[in-house]
C-alpha cells in the first residue's frame, strides 16, 4: 500500500501532501458555511452563468441555513459551488439530502467577488479544494463535476476534539460506539446517493495523524463523485461494481498498538530528554514505529531532535529499503536531518534507522506553546516509498520549561568545569 515517487521530485516535494489548499489562502474557508447566489461578472449576455457558492466549515445546524436560503430562492435543479474544509459528520449528511431533494448541480471551485463594493457578479475559479466532509456534500448533486484543477480530500472520520493528538488521546467504549455509527450511516448515506464503497474504503484508511488522500481522477469517477463530462452535461448512468464491502478495521488502530501516549521526560546518559513514540503508518497501514526525542545542543538557544525509527519487514518477509532522507516540518520551517544509520537488524527482518537535526529554542517554545500545533515528519527510502505523519504536542507544554531548566543548568555547569580546567 505504499506511495511512490520518481527521482528528485521525490527529494523536492516530500512534503508536498501537507500543502496549504490549491486555492489561495481563504479566510471564509475556516467560519460557518455560507451560501450566496452568484451570476458571472462581464459582458457574457445569455451565457452568463448563476450559481450558489458554498463556502466554509459544515456545522450541524448548517442544513437549517441552507433550507432557509432556499425559502428565499428557488435553488431547483441550480449549481452549488463547494469550497469546504469539511466538518460535522451529521450536518454533512443532512445538507447533502438537501441539496439532492432539489436535483442540483454539485461542483468544486472558489468564488471571488467581481467588485470590492459586493454584489452578485463574480468569478468563479476551478481551483479549489473540497475535504473531508465536504465530499459527501458533493456526492449529494444529482449531477456532479470536478474540474481538473481542484482537488477533493478525505480521511477517516474521528472524534473532533481529539483530532489534533489522535495517538495521545483516551478512548472509551462510547466513543467507538458513536464512531461505528456515524460509519454506518455514511455507508447508508454513500449508496442511497449512488456512491460506491470505494469512497468509504479508501477514506477509512486514512488515520488523522497522515495528510488528507487526494483522489485522482480515476477514483473520482469510479466512486461517482464525478459523473458528469462538465457542468453543463448530464449525469453519465452510474457503473455497477462488485467491490467488496468497506470495512471499518482502520478503527481499531484508535489505541495506537501501545504508543498512546504525549510527549513525557527521561533521562539518558545522565541527561533529560523531552521525547515521544509515535506509529508508522502508510494510509492506515502499520508498518513499525518511531521516537522523536529532544535533547540540549551545544549552543545556547539550540535543540538537537533525534529520530528513530522501526520499520518491520515486507510482505515478502524481507527487510524494507535503507532510509534515504528524513525531513521535519515545524510551521513555516523545513530541515533535512542528518541520517545517522539505516540498518537491517540482525535478528528479525526489520530496519532501523536514525537520524538527527537541530532546533532552535524559539521554534521548540512555539511548538510547546500552541495548544494545537504539531511538528510532521517525512521519510523516504531507497525504493522512494514516502511516509508522512503529523506528531501533536500534547505534554510538550508541560515539560519543556523542565527541558529548558535542564539545559540552562548543565551548560552551566559544563562551562564552569572548562573555567576550573
Amino acid at each position: 500500500m505504499s506511495r511512490r515517487l520518481t527521482g528528485a521530485v521525490a527529494l523536492a516535494c516530500l512534503f508536498s501532501v501537507f500543502s496549504a489548499p490549491v486555492a489561495e489562502s481563504d479566510p471564509a474557508r475556516t467560519g460557518p458555511m455560507q451560501f450566496a447566489l452568484r451570476q458571472d461578472a462581464g459582458s457574457c449576455g445569455d451565457k452568463c452563468r448563476t450559481w450558489i457558492s458554498a463556502t466554509g466549515m459544515i456545522k450541524a445546524d448548517t442544513v437549517r441555513d441552507f433550507e432557509a436560503f432556499a425559502e428565499k430562492h428557488d435553488l431547483r435543479g441550480m449549481m452549488l459551488v463547494l469550497n469546504s474544509e469539511g466538518g460535522s459528520v451529521h450536518g454533512a449528511l443532512a445538507l447533502g439530502r438537501a441539496v439532492r431533494r432539489l436535483g442540483m448541480t454539485t461542483t468544486v471551485g472558489r468564488t471571488v467577488d467581481a467588485s470590492a463594493k459586493g454584489g452578485k457578479e463574480a468569478t468563479l475559479l476551478p481551483r479549489a479544494d473540497c475535504e473531508s466532509m465536504c465530499a459527501f456534500v458533493l456526492l449529494g448533486g444529482a449531477r456532479r463535476f470536478v474540474p481538473d484543477e481542484a482537488r477533493v480530500r478525505v480521511h477517516q472520520i474521528w472524534l473532533g476534539d481529539r483530532r489534533d493528538d489522535a495517538t495521545a488521546a483516551s478512548y472509551s467504549a462510547e466513543d467507538l460506539v458513536l464512531v461505528q455509527r456515524d460509519i454506518g450511516k455514511l455507508a447508508q448515506y454513500t449508496i442511497e446517493m449512488g456512491g460506491t464503497v470505494d469512497l468509504l474504503e479508501v477514506a477509512l484508511r486514512i488515520p488523522p495523524w497522515e495528510p488528507m488522500r487526494s483522489l485522482t481522477r480515476d477514483e473520482l469517477r469510479r466512486m461517482h463523485l464525478d459523473n458528469a463530462e462538465s457542468m453543463e452535461t448530464p449525469p453519465a448512468p452510474p457503473v455497477v461494481t462488485n467491490a467488496a464491502p468497506a470495512t471499518t478495521g482502520s478503527v481499531r488502530r484508535m489505541s495506537a498498538g501501545g504508543t498512546r501516549a504525549g510527549w513525557a521526560m527521561a533521562q539518558r546518559g545522565g541527561e533529560m530528554v523531552l521525547t515521544r513514540r509515535h506509529p508508522l503508518t502508510i494510509e492506515g497501514e502499520d508498518i513499525g514505529s518511531f521516537d522523536v526525542s529532544i535533547s540540549c545542543g551545544d549552543k545556547p538557544n539550540e535543540y538537537l531532535l533525534s529520530y528513530s525509527e522501526t520499520r518491520r519487514a515486507r510482505e515478502d518477509g524481507t527487510a524494507p529499503e535503507p532510509l534515504k532522507e528524513v525531513q521535519v516540518r515545524l510551521g513555516y520551517k523545513t530541515m533535512v536531518l542528518s541520517l545517522k544509520q539505516s540498518e537491517a537488524a540482525a535478528a528479525a527482518p526489520e530496519r532501523v534507522s536514525t537520524a538527527s537535526g537541530i532546533l532552535t529554542a524559539s521554534m521548540l517554545s512555539g511548538f510547546a506553546a500552541n495548544a494545537s500545533r504539531s511538528l510532521s515528519i517525512g521519510t523516504m527510502n531507497a525504493d522512494r516509498t514516502t511516509t508522512h505523519i503529523r506528531v501533536g504536542n500534547t505534554g510538550a507544554a508541560q515539560y519543556f520549561p523542565q527541558l529548558a531548566t535542564s539545559c540552562a543548568q548543565t551548560r552551566t555547569e559544563h562551562a564552569e568545569l572548562r573555567t576550573k580546567q
